[in-house]
């Protein structure tokens, strides 16, 4: 697989091209917008990053001028931006994920290896199961048409389970995709977030949608799926 990173920030840049070669995945790095249109336009490329902020051309731009230009693989935006309208605002120019500065490398990982994964496999924009419908761009949870509100880390843990759905998903991953492995988080965090994301979602007449599978980690209910 190959890589395009475009960081003007050195430091972050040569950090992130090391690990992704320790991942043995063929990288290049180049350090402003413009140049980063440039070398998509030479090279094939599975998985453009970008950042947000950059001198010449901002990311945006970039995923922008990509997209129109005809650019399938995947792009990732790295941001210290927030706000839920920048979010959107990235997701709708053409980004399919985004990563919020400052972040873990475990994190990054984690997201490469989803958007690749992705690739050749495209999740659904709205995944359906029985009266919850989850919009994975809006990053929103539905059930019987009414918007359920849910934290960063609740949308993420519900995201993961609802594009694995009939799968169980072990501690380590649900871990790795949330919080990324090298994150001080107590043991008992995901159970935490699992708690508060029941009494949320379930109305309590039947089993949770969520089902523990002990000893392994989480999955959706069957009855469900």
């Amino acid at each position: 697989m190959k890589i395009l990173i475009a960081e003007d920030d050195m430091r972050l840049l040569k950090n992130i091209v090391f690990m992704l070669k320790k991942e043995r995945y063929l990288v290049d790095g180049v350090e402003n917008g413009v140049e980063a249109l440039e070398q998509a336009f030479i090279e094939e490329y599975d998985l453009i990053i970008l950042d947000w902020m950059m001198p010449k051309m901002d990311g945006i731009t970039v995923c922008q001028e990509l997209r129109k230009n005809g650019y399938e693989g995947g792009i990732l935006m790295l941001t210290a931006r927030d706000d839920a309208q920048d979010v959107v605002q990235g997701l709708d120019m053409g980004a399919d994920d985004y990563l919020i500065k400052p972040f873990k490398m475990q994190v990054l990982l984690a997201r490469i290896r989803a958007i690749l994964r992705r690739k050749n496999k495209p999740i659904e924009q709205i995944i359906q199961l029985q009266s919850y419908e989850l919009h994975v761009d809006a990053r929103a949870l539905f059930k019987n048409h009414e918007k359920i509100e849910l934290t960063k880390n609740e949308f993420l843990l519900l995201e993961y389970l609802f594009i694995n759905k009939g799968r169980i998903l072990t501690r380590e991953q649900i871990y790795d995709q949330i919080w990324g492995y090298d994150e001080e988080v107590s043991n008992n965090a995901l159970d935490a977030l699992v708690k508060l994301v029941r009494k949320k979602i379930d109305d309590g007449e039947q089993p949770s949608l969520i089902q523990t599978v002990r000893g392994i980690g989480y999955k959706l209910r069957d009855a469900y799926v």
